[in-house]
């Protein structure tokens, strides 16, 4: 693909690459209407988008919604299609959107998250500016109650996610992942499609594979997308196990560890289960308390640190800590016993 190129004429979308949004969805119907509509308000030129939108046979009235979206639509220059995902995964309906899309930019928006309106024109000018392969910004989380916004805190804090930085940094920068991810569309000629044994963590073993193959991410905080957090505890012990279980596949796969915060909430589980077992054999229950100890404080700390932003979620944040570190140690465990004989495979 030529270098991506806008003309200094800003009447002219003559030089302006066509840009696919692929949208991977299934049971929204609390947020597809904002999802949907945040790209159709986009600034950019509309007869140089299309809107793919690729549901996994929801049951929720989502797709009714979708169509009636579509039938609905202001502008007759944009292209809007709905496909089914038969395997409902999310890496199968990226790949199910590939197939169809024209454009020379893949952005990937979720049903679940609302974009700004310049967020399609910010990725293409990043693209063009940094020459990098892909560009994302900020996972911006947020929730209407309690509970979900302690969620949303913890998840957008050091403590709670390490150096995944795409989820609270303020600088922009070369990084090894983007929330979300607008791509060259030449990335995937070179590399291939999105893994679809990985239910999880798809876009982080895509981002890997494209580094070690040379590509470049960058990350500007200015494509700050609000994103709608898990709202209950059981939902988000859910989606850290899934998210540890298939680190360790793309780990498999990629024969290397993407960073060392995918290895810390593992040593943390491992440490828990030694301690309690030290002290089952020994009867000595100080051994469990000096492995426990140092993380209570430390939770508790920073729990209070976090919760200046919203002093009611302070209840609940130490526990929503402590369910991303520990879901995501044994979500590891349990994938290095599942995926013990798996061989390597690639897209």
């Amino acid at each position: 693909m030529n270098d991506l190129m806008r003309n200094n004429d800003s009447g002219s979308t003559r030089n302006q690459p066509l840009v696919s949004v692929i949208m991977p969805v299934r049971n929204e119907k609390g947020f597809i209407a904002r999802s949907i509509g945040a790209v159709l308000q986009q600034d950019y030129p509309k007869e140089k988008m299309e809107v793919i939108i690729v549901d996994g046979m929801s049951d929720d009235g989502t797709r009714d919604l979708v169509q009636k979206i579509i039938g609905g639509s202001v502008s007759s220059a944009l292209r809007m299609v709905l496909l089914d995902n038969p395997s409902r995964i999310v890496p199968a309906a990226l790949n199910i959107g590939l197939i169809h899309a024209q454009g020379e930019v893949i952005i990937r928006v979720d049903g679940h998250c609302e974009i700004p309106v310049t967020y399609v024109r910010q990725c293409v000018d990043l693209l063009e500016s940094t020459k990098a392969d892909c560009v994302g910004g900020l996972q911006y989380a947020v929730s209407n109650d309690i509970m979900g916004s302690a969620i949303a805190l913890a998840t957008s804090s050091p403590f709670g996610v390490g150096n995944a930085y795409f989820r609270y940094a303020t600088k922009p920068g070369w990084m090894d992942t983007v929330y979300l991810g607008a791509y060259r569309r030449t990335v995937f000629t070179r590399i291939g499609k999105f893994d679809e044994e990985l239910i999880r963590n798809q876009d982080d073993e895509f981002n890997f594979r494209l580094i070690q193959a040379g590509g470049k991410i960058w990350f500007d905080p200015a494509l700050c997308t609000r994103y709608h957090s898990r709202s209950t505890f059981a939902r988000l012990w859910k989606q850290y196990f899934q998210y540890g279980f298939y680190k360790v596949r793309v780990i498999q796969k990629r024969k290397a560890i993407p960073s060392f915060r995918h290895i810390v909430p593992l040593i943390f589980v491992l440490a828990i289960m030694g301690g309690s077992l030290l002290s089952l054999a020994t009867k000595n229950g100080f051994l469990i308390f000096i492995v426990t100890a140092p993380y209570v404080t430390a939770n508790v700390i920073f729990s209070g640190w976090v919760a200046r932003k919203n002093l009611k979620t302070l209840f609940f944040l130490p526990l929503a800590f402590a369910i991303i570190h520990i879901s995501y140690g044994m979500g590891f465990l349990a994938g290095l016993w599942h995926f013990r004989n798996a061989t390597r495979k690639t897209p």
